[in-house]
């Protein structure tokens, strides 16, 4: 089942597999999600469906779906990615967006670069097993905008950065390049320049766009809820409301992804388990001593590596809670059916 209509959504191969394996169904691609409903991309079009039964997992922007003869989603086909983050409260995972491919960490040059929100958000991206790149927006707006992305490389090495000012165009065909053929996230705060650059990647007004105080380079929350829009030329992108905080809801070796340096480096310490703080022959160590790893790169490792951690002893936690309510429901059930049998 070709369904060419779908194709711009990012419809392939793969998908028609595992669409086989719900047989009478038609896919679908939910492009928003509005709480008790979703909002798709289907072979006859865009529709609003309700999410009348529970659906496991619960269907994100990004999922492709199956519908039966009533459009009604009966399945989600199992994904290839999910991007997520820690809950405001830190105690759950909050699902971001499926199966996505790139993670543009969008930053603006009207304020400072926060060093420590593109490694939380490089390791969002590398836990989905997704490919992060680093987006500086605004260049306009700054006196020397490649020294800064020079700096921003040099911090975070191996990925892309791309400098880029939407009402200028620069930058833009450089990042659709990257986006072609894939399923893409954009993450900022507010009045970062998320939306404008998607307006700018898409050639049309598709994301109301808000003005920045000027104090304090403050953005109003314009985007409200993730939206996946196709994108002209192949691929498609999702635009997110602003996050105020990246809390990590990851496995730790998403850490490691993110430190790629300090993970190579950690290859030739003398003890496998090493942790980089005393122990002798750490090679980590020895390179910051010879000045070749900073020690502020060094200090941020271990303070996400901290926190990963303690994020997966939570999940685990709440994975053993969750199957001992299971097992109780279970156990429960199996009494009540063997009473009845004995009656």
């Amino acid at each position: 089942m070709s369904f060419p209509d779908l194709l711009p959504y990012g419809w392939g191969d793969r998908w028609a597999a595992l669409l086989a394996d719900t047989p009478d169904t038609t896919p679908a691609r939910v492009i928003r999600h509005d709480g008790s409903g979703v909002v798709v991309a289907t072979p006859d079009g865009i529709r609003a469906v309700q999410l009348g039964t529970r659906l496991d997992p619960e269907p994100a922007v990004g999922d492709w779906l199956a519908l039966d003869t009533g459009n009604q989603p009966v399945a989600v086909l199992p994904r290839t990615s999910l991007l997520r983050r820690a809950s405001a409260r830190g105690d759950h995972e909050q699902p971001l967006a499926a199966n996505v491919d790139l993670v543009l960490l969008v930053c603006g040059l009207d304020r400072p670069v926060k060093p420590g929100r593109l490694q939380r958000g490089a390791t969002l991206a590398w836990d989905a097993g997704a490919v992060p790149a680093i987006v500086l927006t605004k260049a306009a707006l700054h006196v020397d905008p490649g020294a800064v992305a020079a700096e921003v490389a040099d911090a975070n090495p191996g990925l892309d950065v791309v400098v880029t000012s939407a009402h200028e165009g620069l930058g833009v065909d450089e990042v659709r390049g990257l986006l072609a053929g894939r399923t893409t996230t954009v993450l900022g705060e507010s009045g970062a320049g998320k939306s404008s650059l998607v307006n700018a990647l898409l050639g049309e007004e598709a994301e109301a766009v808000g003005r920045v105080r000027v104090g304090d380079a403050k953005g109003r929350h314009t985007t409200t809820a993730r939206q996946l829009h196709p994108v002209p030329g192949g691929g498609v992108i999702i635009d997110t409301p602003g996050l105020r905080a990246v809390g990590l809801w990851v496995d730790p070796d998403a850490v490691s992804e993110t430190f790629g340096d300090v993970t190579d480096l950690a290859e030739s310490c003398r003890f496998n388990d090493c942790g980089h703080d005393s122990e002798p022959g750490c090679a980590v160590l020895a390179a910051v001593e010879a000045g070749d790893l900073p020690d502020a790169r060094l200090e941020a490792w271990r303070a996400l590596r901290r926190e990963a951690e303690a994020a997966a002893l939570r999940a685990d936690r709440q994975a053993q809670r969750r199957f001992g309510r299971r097992m109780g429901k279970m156990a429960k059930e199996a009494m009540e059916a063997k009473g009845n049998r004995d009656r």
